[in-house]
């Protein structure tokens, strides 16, 4: 992807996948920099753990950072009846733009075939036609040749045959979960939290109680880290690599579908997101 397109970006939120990937990335090019900007979608409901943890990448690896920050969309007209739509899809909109208002012809991500249905479906290297938009069923065979003649838009995901205890935590090359460089929630740790929906949700300003809604201290840690109004978490004691390795590999939910409330308003909410252009 480097070789062959003039100006690809890598996905980087500060979580797990993403750091996966930014390792490999400084892996490939070492001892050079890398050779590509790192772009951040900001909702503005992000976890400060995670806001930290993207920062002390930049700062260590001193790649360029674009933040495309949804709050900036909505102000700026980018986003029309803002008011109408989901914090969560909000981010469709905000992404294609600021990939088209910086010229990014690729796009990384860290996404993995174990998260979710749609991610299931895609492939190492995804088609994306000129407005970013992704069709399932009109995605090349694996493995890829060669992109003689690359389309106008592209995505690429090499964590995507990976599974979470795989690439994530047991791999002693790119493993996220270096405490010093992994966001600290991803580890055991006390929070206030309230159970919505079945899920042990974190007590904020940003996310106000319903009526019958209690809040308690508890022993927790993060799987995901996405909107902090929409991800949950898991009760947990795994303060160590090796304790949430042993957790990992006897849960029967990927992280995605056991804690992540956007993924659970339909049976195909995710793939209707990659379909309007979300990575």
């Amino acid at each position: 992807m480097a070789a062959e397109f003039e100006k690809p970006v890598l996905m980087f939120s500060g979580g797990k996948d993403s750091i996966v990937m930014l390792r490999l990335a400084e892996k490939a090019f070492y001892p050079a920099k890398i050779p590509f900007s790192i772009l951040q979608v900001d909702t503005g409901l992000d976890f400060p753990e995670v806001m930290e943890t993207r920062d002390r990448w930049v700062s260590r690896l001193g790649v360029n950072l674009v933040v495309a920050s949804i709050d900036d969309a909505i102000r700026d007209g980018i986003i029309p009846d803002a008011a109408k739509i989901s914090r969560n899809r909000l981010q469709i909109p905000t992404l294609l733009n600021a990939i088209e208002e910086n010229g990014f012809t690729a796009a990384f991500g860290g996404g993995r075939r174990d998260e979710e249905k749609a991610r299931a479906k895609e492939r190492v290297y995804s088609h994306r036609d000129e407005f970013g938009q992704w069709d399932p069923k009109n995605q090349r065979p694996e493995p890829v040749e060669p992109l003689q003649r690359p389309p106008a838009r592209g995505r690429a995901h090499a964590d995507l045959p990976d599974l979470e205890l795989d690439r994530v935590w047991t791999s002693g090359t790119t493993s996220a979960a270096r405490a010093s460089r992994s966001p600290s929630i991803y580890f055991s740790h006390q929070r206030r939290v309230f159970v919505r929906d079945g899920m042990l949700m974190s007590e904020t300003p940003l996310n106000p109680l319903r009526e019958g809604e209690v809040v308690e201290e508890r022993t927790v840690r993060f799987r995901t880290c996405g909107d902090i109004t929409l991800t949950g978490c898991v009760e947990s004691t795994a303060s160590t690599i090796a304790e949430i390795i042993d957790e990992v590999s006897v849960a029967r939910k990927t992280e995605r579908g056991a804690t992540r409330g956007d993924d659970r308003f339909s049976e195909a909410a995710m793939e209707d997101r990659k379909k309007e252009g979300y990575f």
